[in-house]
């Protein structure tokens, strides 16, 4: 089956894509360096910046960092274990527990969030205001498209299986985000 072309703002999407997912790379570990000072992680300092303000439920937290549930569920676990975080009960849902700060966990986060302060200042002084200022523009209107379309690039694609039946595509189980 041969490939259509991408058109120039196909290219440039894909571009965009691509370097977002060094990016990416590079944010955990440079946040991994900031987090491990406190004893943490990139991955737990999300969970723990995600219940600053206010508490939430673990499927609050991954819909709200693009996580997956178990993978919140599990570091909120070992959170908890720690003395980090707490488990309240929640009002709107007899089962879904709130995870909230501990007074322990305050003092972590503060700790790390002195660490990205200082980071933040330094990359955002070389890169301009401005231009993050349009960077996060882009990258905001993007997601915001990808919430309104479809939850995965080939829900609503169809492939014929072997019984010659049209069906919608999914992915397996074991296949990655």
């Amino acid at each position: 089956m041969s490939q259509s072309p991408r058109s120039p703002a196909g290219n440039a999407l894909t571009e965009l894509v691509l370097e977002v997912f060094r990016v990416n790379g590079r944010l955990l570990a440079a946040g991994d360096r900031m987090a491990r000072p406190a004893g943490q992680t990139s991955a737990r300092w999300q969970v723990l910046g995600a219940v600053d303000r206010e508490p939430r439920t673990v499927s609050q937290i991954a819909r709200m960092m693009g996580l997956t549930r178990q993978s919140v569920q599990r570091t909120a676990d070992r959170l908890h274990a720690e003395g980090l975080v707490a488990h309240t009960d929640n009002p709107a849902h007899r089962r879904a527990k709130l995870v909230t700060l501990t007074a322990r966990g305050r003092r972590v986060l503060d700790a790390i969030t002195q660490q990205q302060i200082a980071w933040a200042n330094r990359l955002g002084a070389r890169i301009g205001a401005a231009e993050l200022g349009q960077a996060l523009r882009v990258l905001q209107a993007f997601r915001e498209d990808l919430e309104r379309g479809d939850r995965h690039p080939l829900a609503g694609r169809r492939s014929v299986h072997r019984d010659g039946v049209a069906r919608p595509q999914t992915r397996s189980r074991g296949s990655a985000r």
